[in-house]
């Protein structure tokens, strides 16, 4: 189907030919006509599908015929570089419609906010907001959005899983109640169900390939050690053809030594994560969308901020903790309808989470041993079994009478009225799974151990342990708080006694020109009695010594 079909707005269609948009995408289709409508939505599409056009053009059709003079559209994203990508696209759809619009982003008083403003109240057509950076505005009081007509969420799962569901009530509540609200999302779980009743008004569906990764995406799992990931890294580059390659981590405290580690192997490579400025992060998307490098390694920020047409592989250095986040990050290459390698590497630990990855996209993917042939050592053995509760099987339960891993049991019913195994037993049995363990902090204590074996597998210095800083010179030690009345100091646990005939140990004998302790024997409660204080070196006691200090004379 062509754009000329949806009898849009002569200007905006000549936008959309400057842009290089011939056929409507499935989900243009079915969005762009119920949008001109007035309707309601709720569309759930993968990511790279062109869900952001087939909401843009219709308002910008709408906003052309109807010439607002105040700000029409708000449209709201979880991140910045989304933000950023919406706002050209609006500029590049409706550059003959000439519709104003702004990306409404980042964090304190910068030097966008006085830019920021100035469109907020002068009225530019369309808003692009963050949730977090809007509410900053609005609580200026000098926003108005008492004429908006239209309300886009997009990314609308991510938002929610950033925790911006309390923000979007907010922003929403100083919007008129009579407009059309469109939701965009790439999955829909049931809190987006929940929480669109509560935003929406009878709104239509329009529901395509949920969670599935694009046709074009050859996907290949790789088995390998944390430490061999690097090594396999540099075989894949050598010998795929990448012509662009985005690596996503997990951990933006990784992306400066895998960074390094890239360059070292000579290949050129730049990092970007929430540690960069914002005008580092777009000055870096810049030289990568100009091909000014060809490696950019970025955290879980740019998975669905991202819009290159022309990436050729996506590597998962390790696996996302949620398998959604899989499907946006590898939705970054093989885009509207070309091809593109997905690659991702899986360490011993994260085997239960490709469970759910292929249980998302409903299918099993070939895992790759290759580490051995190339001199890296054995690879770990892909058996979830020991780290899934599924059974080992792809979306499977364990059968009845099995235990959670796989296997059946034959240890048969518990006895009536018997406690449950592995608690007050001595049969040797593990300790339940519920039951609190002795040392509280040993899960955090594991993480920080896995974070800090992670950066030094990345080429980077582990974090260094908190450590309290010294107290200002001349800073007094806060007083002890005085013990309850009546509670007696704790008895001391009471020496062994010598036994009869054994002589005192005798004391090792002072090295050769060594020096005695320095400290002096004080005794028992501090101070020599009387404020008197140590006796001098070499000091005699006398009565002198001992008397009181006579007080000073008064100026009278």
């Amino acid at each position: 189907m062509k754009f000329t079909d949806f009898n849009l707005h002569d200007d905006l269609l000549a936008g959309v030919d400057a842009m290089n948009y011939q056929n409507a995408t499935p989900i243009q289709e079915q969005a762009i006509p119920r949008i001109i409508e007035g309707k309601d939505l709720i569309a759930c599409a993968q990511t790279g599908t062109g869900k952001t056009a087939a909401y843009l053009l219709p308002l910008l059709d709408k906003i052309s015929h109807a010439k607002h003079g105040h700000t029409s559209t708000l449209i709201l994203v979880p991140t910045r570089e989304l933000a950023t990508q919406i706002d050209e696209q609006v500029t590049g759809f409706g550059y003959f419609v000439e519709a104003s619009s702004i990306a409404i982003y980042g964090g304190g008083k910068s030097e966008n906010w006085e830019q920021q403003k100035r469109a907020l109240t002068s009225g530019a057509d369309i808003i692009v907001a963050t949730p977090g950076r809007l509410i900053a505005h609005l609580q200026m009081g000098y926003v108005k959005f008492d004429q908006i007509k239209y309300l886009v969420l997009d990314e609308a799962d991510k938002m929610m899983d950033m925790g911006f569901s309390d923000d979007i009530l907010n922003i929403v509540r100083q919007l008129p109640k009579q407009r059309q609200t469109l939701l965009f999302s790439a999955t829909m779980p049931t809190k987006i169900r929940d929480f669109s009743k509560q935003i929406l008004h009878e709104p239509e569906e329009i529901r395509l390939a949920v969670s599935k990764p694009a046709a074009g995406i050859d996907q290949q799992f790789y088995m390998a050690f944390d430490r061999q990931k690097i090594h396999l890294l540099e075989h894949i580059i050598k010998t795929q053809e990448v012509q662009s390659m985005v690596l996503f981590t997990s951990q933006k405290a990784a992306v400066a030594g895998i960074v390094r580690a890239i360059n070292k192997l000579g290949y050129v490579a730049q990092g970007i994560s929430s540690d960069r400025t914002q005008e580092e992060r777009e000055q870096i998307m810049r030289d990568f969308k100009n091909k000014s490098f060809p490696i950019l390694v970025a955290t879980d920020v740019l998975s669905r901020g991202i819009d290159i047409d022309s990436l050729s592989h996506v590597v998962n250095y390790d696996i996302p903790r949620a398998a959604e986040d899989y499907v946006h990050r590898i939705g970054r290459t093989a885009r509207a309808a070309t091809k593109g390698t997905a690659i991702t590497f899986i360490a011993d630990q994260d085997q239960d989470r490709v469970l759910k990855i292929e249980k998302l996209i409903e299918r099993e993917v070939e895992k790759q041993d290759i580490t051995e042939s190339l001199g890296l050592g054995p690879a770990p053995e892909f058996d979830p079994k020991r780290f899934s509760g599924l059974g080992g099987k792809i979306g499977g339960r364990p059968e009845r009478g099995g235990r959670s891993g796989g296997g059946g049991s034959s240890r048969g019913p518990r006895p009536e009225g018997g406690a449950p195994r592995g608690e007050n037993g001595r049969d040797g049995s593990r300790p339940r799974r519920d039951a609190d363990p002795k040392d509280p902090k040993h899960k955090e204590r594991i993480a920080k151990a896995q974070a800090a074996l992670a950066a030094l597998d990345a080429g980077q210095a582990p974090a260094v342990p908190y450590q309290r800083p010294p107290r200002p010179e001349g800073e007094a030690r806060p007083p002890r708080a005085p013990r309850p009345d009546g509670e007696a100091r704790p008895a001391r646990e009471p020496r062994a006694p010598r036994l009869e005939g054994e002589d005192r140990p005798p004391r090792e004998p002072r090295a050769e020109g060594e020096a005695g302790e320095s400290k002096t024997r004080r005794k028992r409660g501090g101070r020599n009695r009387g404020g008197r204080g140590p006796r001098p070196e070499g000091g005699v006691a006398t009565a002198e010594a001992s008397a009181p200090v006579p007080a000073a004379p008064s100026a009278e």
